[in-house]
């Protein structure tokens, strides 16, 4: 297991340990200390994303022989990367869109409830939260009238 430990002090966030898996954020407040896990942050950044309009699920980041595959909701976090930079969040989402939307504006639209429902939730900035387009999905009816 790898360990860095970073201070960040303008926000009292401090990342304690790295290990393949996880990234421990740790706040210190008045009552006592509050961890969050990557995974906690992937969850709530994939709830949000898979409500927005036009997005049809999460996928994996790693994509093998140029097929991507769809996450069930339960495993949706793991299309979910999670990162932390100079004591703020960075998100990258790896999504499936439905096809005949304007992808432009899904992706608008998934940064900003993204980045809303995050900062709501854990109380700290983030300082981005990027988008990967893995594919599109024809919808059945889209099939029948096309």
């Amino acid at each position: 297991m790898r360990t860095n430990t970073y201070d960040t002090t303008a926000h009292g966030i401090e990342q304690v340990a790295r290990t393949d898996r996880a990234i421990l954020l740790t706040h210190a407040t008045d009552l006592g200390q509050i961890n969050v896990s990557a995974l906690a942050v992937a969850a709530v950044a994939s709830e949000a994303a898979l409500g927005c309009y036009g997005v049809v699920g999460l996928t994996s980041r790693n994509l093998r022989d140029g097929l991507v595959e769809l996450l069930s909701p339960s495993a949706s976090h793991r299309g979910v990367e999670v990162h932390l930079s100079d004591g703020q969040i960075a998100v990258d989402l790896y999504v499936i869109i439905e096809y005949g939307v304007r992808i432009s504006e899904v992706a608008r639209n998934m940064m900003a409830v993204v980045k809303f429902r995050i900062e709501k939730a854990l109380g700290l900035p983030v300082a981005c939260v990027n988008v990967h387009v893995h594919g599109l999905r024809v919808s059945p009816e889209e099939l029948r009238s096309g």
